[in-house]
């Protein structure tokens, strides 16, 4: 149904009408133009309208529908529900469906945003990789112990520092210097270690085989005291 003043109009023709510009696909040059022409992995970070908690978001895309999805959430513990249902939810859906399911959680659905517009415009992560990632790439970016990698450090004007979860694990100890400086810490993998209890390993034992040192952390190196970041 048109307007009265768009029906006395002339007709005049489209010169320049050549289609979507192709984008970067798995290591094609695409002309996408319906959800299915959509393929690769990608990952993106959302959070919530009072940012409290933020979400990071792989999928993995094959023809437009999903086919791995990795959630990882920091700061809510309404979020962890949310991500569990997202793993549930989004698998086998559509870039579009998911960009209109009810994940509950607005970060992750903000994340969800924020992927389709890096996939939508031939951003994705294996633009360039032949036929992109195989199904459980995205799992691989956990690592060998599948856990999130979140660095959470605290520091006060009348304390000074603390260090209390790094990449490679939970910070145990730190070494300090004859100046009261940070020169080092102990950590523990508590993937790894967790793995050895379940296959049958004494805890202590496996606590011990998990912990690994960074920086001047012995007495030879500098270190004059030791404390633990969370009590002392």
């Amino acid at each position: 149904m048109n307007t009265k003043e768009v029906e006395q109009m002339c007709s005049v023709r489209q010169g320049c009408n050549h289609g979507a510009a192709p984008i970067p696909q798995e290591g094609k040059w695409d002309q996408v133009r319906e959800v299915k022409d959509i393929s690769g992995l990608t990952h993106g970070v959302g959070w919530c309208a009072p940012q409290q908690g933020a979400c990071k978001l792989t999928l993995n895309i094959k023809n437009g529908i999903i086919q791995e999805a990795l959630i990882e959430t920091l700061g809510c513990s309404g979020m962890t529900h949310s991500a569990a249902m997202a793993s549930e939810i989004l698998p086998g859906k559509t870039v579009l469906e998911a960009l209109n399911t009810d994940l509950v959680c607005d970060a992750i659905n903000t994340a969800m945003r924020e992927l389709f517009l890096q996939i939508s415009y031939g951003r994705s992560q294996s633009a360039f990789s032949e036929n992109g990632l195989p199904i459980g790439a995205g799992l691989e970016d956990l690592g060998k112990g599948l856990r999130s990698q979140i660095g959470t450090t605290y520091g006060t004007v009348a304390k000074g520092p603390r260090y209390l979860e790094i990449a490679e694990g939970y910070v145990s100890r730190l070494a300090l210097d004859e100046n009261n400086e940070i020169i080092g810490y102990e950590y523990v993998r508590v993937g790894p270690m967790l793995e050895q209890i379940k296959k049958g390993k004494d805890a202590n034992e496996a606590y011990k085989n998990a912990l690994g040192t960074y920086g001047r952390f012995s007495s030879d190196a500098g270190a004059v005291k030791y404390i633990d970041p969370r009590h002392e």
